[in-house]
């Protein structure tokens, strides 16, 4: 039986289901605010909610999930941060992300515990909200909802267990035994389910979730933060690039980015002085594509480190164009990822090494060049065609901001989140068999 069985609007007074400020807890141990490395989703989400009169807490790990750095003034204290409007709860967490698989999964189950902890002492709640990956923080949330007694919101981001399966990563029998059955218990105890892909919402009803019970808002953007017309003079200098056509990945790098292919397309482009590449992110393989750039003496490719969000906009500025690559691996044709949309809003061409519904969109806005992942010759042969031809990257550019503005604008799908917020606090009603509006914001 779900937390929220013995919710309804009926048992509310009629002056608390209509005036007073409805409380979202959110836990989420990678969440980051614009001032750190990483997505801000959920900052800019929360944020809406708050500006609509509401509350918005998010309980988060005290160290950074890309860097693996303290993101409090001192570990081992509940510390409390006002972002804007969103409270903000760190919770401890063991410092072992980036030492080990072994080691995450001992970060994951630290933060598990403590963010149980933390939670419990964020005063009245009105929904609790939990996020995948990991779903050890999923099963946290529900944990809260059951002992608030609040309804359970389940967010997925990536389709955990199947992706660290597919990679490889997950190979104990019993282990995905476990983790299958985490991921079935956690999808039938749910109120409901938000997705960021359509693609997941297709899986999800493949394993019979009704359809009436998922709700799709995609990854998106702001558009505001960014000016495509800006050129990133300081980035440029920062880096000594010059006039030279630059090509930027932003984002982790870990085992499924696949960045390896971007280092071989570099290598492949050693000579061709007019071109260079730069790598914006942090992850466990950095130190690795790092040794493996210095063994090919590769002059053409710079590691800039992790970058805040704050920041992100003055180095796509310097950006010509923009790479986005994934393992060529069956399950990752259903993501959505942030980079791509923070590309296409900077008026920056994007050539894409993801198959899939991504593939879809950026065709669609005609904002860039596919190529087949893990193809290191068509990934090189895409970039010198857009160095060759700059007025053709630029108009894809600007095609696929124009898509991005009107299709994945973060503002609007703030809107579905609102309501969709709204709804499962039983603050509005609904009938049972009606979809939320979010699947509206999925161009078909």
């Amino acid at each position: 039986m779900s937390a929220a069985s013995n919710l309804s609007p009926a048992n509310m007074s009629s002056a608390e289901a209509t005036s007073s400020p409805i409380h979202v807890l959110l836990i989420h141990q990678a969440f980051v605010p614009p001032n750190e490395p990483g997505g801000t989703r959920h900052y800019e989400l929360g944020r809406h909610w708050v500006e609509s009169g509401n509350q918005f807490t998010i309980v988060t790990s005290d160290c950074n999930y890309l860097t693996g750095k303290s993101s409090v003034s001192k570990r081992g204290l509940v510390e409390e941060q006002n972002l804007d409007g969103v409270r903000v709860l760190r919770a401890y967490t063991y410092p072992s992300l980036h030492k080990s698989y072994f080691w995450r999964i001992v970060a994951f189950f630290s933060f598990m515990a403590t963010s149980v902890i933390v939670s419990l002492r964020a005063g009245k709640i009105d929904l609790v909200m939990g996020t995948s990956p990991s779903l050890f923080q999923g099963f946290s949330a529900w944990v809260v909802s059951v002992l608030k007694r609040r309804p359970f919101l389940l967010e997925i981001r990536d389709l955990w267990p199947e992706f660290a399966i597919d990679l490889g990563v997950l190979k104990n029998p019993i282990l995905i035994r476990l983790s299958r059955w985490l991921e079935r218990f956690l999808y039938a105890r749910a109120d409901h389910l938000l997705v960021n892909s359509p693609a997941y919402r297709d899986y999800l009803l493949k394993k019979g979730i009704p359809a009436a019970k998922v709700s799709v808002i995609p990854n998106g953007v702001d558009p505001a933060m960014f000016n495509p017309e800006a050129r990133g003079e300081r980035t440029r200098a920062t880096w000594n690039l010059g006039d030279k056509f630059v090509v930027t990945y932003a984002g982790a790098l870990g085992q499924a980015n696949d960045i390896s292919t971007i280092i071989g397309a570099a290598e492949r482009l050693r000579d061709n002085q007019r071109i260079h590449f730069l790598l914006a992110g942090d992850g466990k393989e950095r130190p690795n594509l790092e040794k493996l750039a210095q063994l090919s003496k590769l002059t053409n490719v710079t590691f800039t480190g992790s970058r805040p969000k704050a920041e992100m906009t003055d180095l796509l500025a310097a950006s010509d164009a923009c790479v986005a690559t994934l393992q060529n691996i069956k399950l990752f044709s259903t993501t959505y990822p942030n980079k791509v949309f923070d590309y296409m809003a900077a008026g920056r061409a994007t050539i894409l090494g993801i198959d899939g519904v991504i593939r879809d969109v950026v065709e669609k806005a005609h904002g860039g060049m596919f190529v087949t992942p893990g193809d290191e010759k068509a990934l090189a042969a895409a970039v010198v065609d857009l160095e060759t031809h700059r007025e053709r990257a630029q108009e894809m550019g600007c095609s696929a901001r124009a898509y991005v503005v009107r299709h994945f604008n973060r503002h609007d799908q703030a809107q579905n989140f609102c309501e969709l917020l709204e709804r499962l606090s039983g603050r509005i009603e609904s009938p049972a068999e009606e979809l939320t509006p979010t699947e509206a914001a999925v161009p078909s």
